[in-house]
């Protein structure tokens, strides 16, 4: 089976990047015996419709299956619409959750975890719940040269961030609806500091592996 990993780097062993259209590589890799191809992903930089570039390219490579962090509505309704599944919400190497899949631990999902323009920078905000991880495609191995289209045939978790910001204050009886706007305000200003954090670090590993 052919399945679509959002990742950080180029191999089996790099971590999944939690965002999906955003992502830094996509490898397809053939769940039997563990071959991959790797794609840079190319819609990463769009101002919009990253997620939805990103489900056709994999459709057109014969994808039945995406692994992911997080997605958002326009990437879902595309894959859906492709008859590719989604599983999102994941952490771990693309190695780990390949894994993970082929014990059956997995389950599909038919609805978004993220807003539009996830991972777009500050703002992007994420329903509470929702895990972090990405998808992506190249093979790799014997053979020459990267970048979208050529193959080369082939054969962890990220460090979570600290979000704290200080202890919740307890909801009062009668007051759900507000405690509840305090909530969404509380969690969006998280994932603001999350988004900003990974952006570094996925920055930083990009860059470790250009001048590697």
């Amino acid at each position: 089976m052919k399945i679509a990993v959002s990742a950080t780097g180029q191999n089996l062993d790099s971590q999944l990047d939690p965002r999906f259209g955003r992502c830094a590589y996509y490898l397809v890799i053939d769940s039997d015996d563990m071959s991959f191809e790797v794609y840079p992903n190319e819609s990463a930089t769009l101002g919009g419709g990253a997620g939805i570039q990103a489900a056709q390219f994999l459709a057109s490579k014969g994808v039945q299956a995406v692994i992911t962090g997080n997605c958002g509505p326009n990437a879902v309704q595309t894959l859906s619409a492709a008859g590719i599944e989604l599983f999102a919400g994941h952490s771990g190497t693309a190695r780990e959750v390949i894994a993970e899949f082929n014990e059956g631990k997995f389950r599909p999902t038919s609805e978004a975890n993220v807003a539009s323009h996830f991972g777009m920078g500050p703002g992007a905000g994420y329903r509470p719940g929702g895990g972090m991880g990405g998808g992506g495609g190249m093979r790799q191995g014997m053979g020459g040269g990267r970048g979208m289209g050529r193959a080369i045939r082939g054969g962890g978790t990220m460090g979570g961030a600290d979000s704290s910001s200080g202890p919740e204050k307890p909801m009062k009886k009668g007051s759900s609806s507000v405690s509840n706007n305090s909530e969404l305000e509380m969690l969006r200003k998280k994932a603001d500091d999350i988004n900003k954090q990974l952006e570094g670090i996925i920055a930083r590993i990009n860059n470790l592996e250009r001048n590697g």
